[in-house]
């Protein structure tokens, strides 16, 4: 195994990369001993294995309670920083699944936080076509459109997870730079049925058998389960392409 990563009843150990995973190829390059500077929050196993790599320990929504301590002993460490990456929910009509966000800020509640500008111009510029925008965190999925748009005009966020908000407060209680970097999984006017938000198990891995059983009892969901696996495939095959892209520590490493 490269990694000891496993988002299932993940303690403070099992969420550190490995240190023997520092060797990653990046546009066919070999790149070696890089020391982490970066924490990467995600919400589930998939986008786990997708955010690691050198520089980078990958902290999953699991284990959100040991993140604290975890921000604290890495700011020891020399960590510059802490990154939401993921899949998001669209709430500005514009994005299409596969579509990218880069948050300029990230709401919570009453609360905003500015991500880092360096860090997100220079992300930006990494992903071509990727938006510029606040992107809003909540504790719970937000899966109805009418809600959705109701979270766009109340917040005018154009994306929605429940990750970035986490990373925003731990970033600014523990002076680290912010970014958070969300790729669409379904648009805004996409209803996500509740078979596929039962996929969506709290130690980030998916609920296969609970979606079968769920399908079976209300088998009306399998048409937009069909479009919202669709959406999902597309969103999975741009993080690995960008991931490859943004390279060692998100891009952060060469920043002054």
């Amino acid at each position: 195994m490269t990694s000891q990563f496993d988002c299932a009843g993940a303690t403070l150990a099992e969420v550190m990369v490995d240190a023997g995973d520092d060797r990653w190829r990046v546009a066919g390059v070999p790149l070696e001993n890089r020391r982490r500077i970066v924490i990467a929050f995600v919400g589930m196993a998939f986008e786990a294995r997708i955010a690691k790599g050198p520089g980078v320990l990958v902290v999953c929504r699991s284990a959100d309670r040991a993140l604290a301590t975890v921000a604290e002993s890495a700011v020891r460490q020399g960590y510059r920083g802490m990154i939401s990456f993921g899949v998001a929910g669209g709430l500005n009509a514009g994005l299409r699944a596969g579509d990218w966000v880069v948050a300029s800020e990230v709401l919570e509640s009453q609360s905003t936080r500015a991500t880092d500008a360096a860090w997100s111009n220079k992300l930006l510029g990494m992903i071509a076509g990727a938006v510029h925008a606040p992107i809003v965190g909540v504790d719970a999925p937000v899966a109805e459109p009418a809600k959705k748009r109701e979270l766009h005009r109340t917040t005018g966020a154009a994306a929605v997870d429940m990750e970035s908000h986490v990373v925003a407060r731990l970033a600014a209680a523990h002076g680290l730079a912010c970014a958070a970097v969300r790729v669409i999984v379904d648009p805004v006017d996409r209803a996500v049925p509740p078979a596929a938000l039962l996929a969506m198990r709290p130690d980030g891995r998916a609920d296969v058998k609970g979606v079968l059983r769920d399908l079976m009892a209300r088998p009306s969901q399998l048409s937009p389960l069909a479009r919202i696996a669709v959406d999902a495939f597309s969103a999975r095959a741009e993080m690995l392409r960008v991931r490859r892209l943004l390279g060692p520590h998100f891009g952060l490493v060469d920043l002054a």
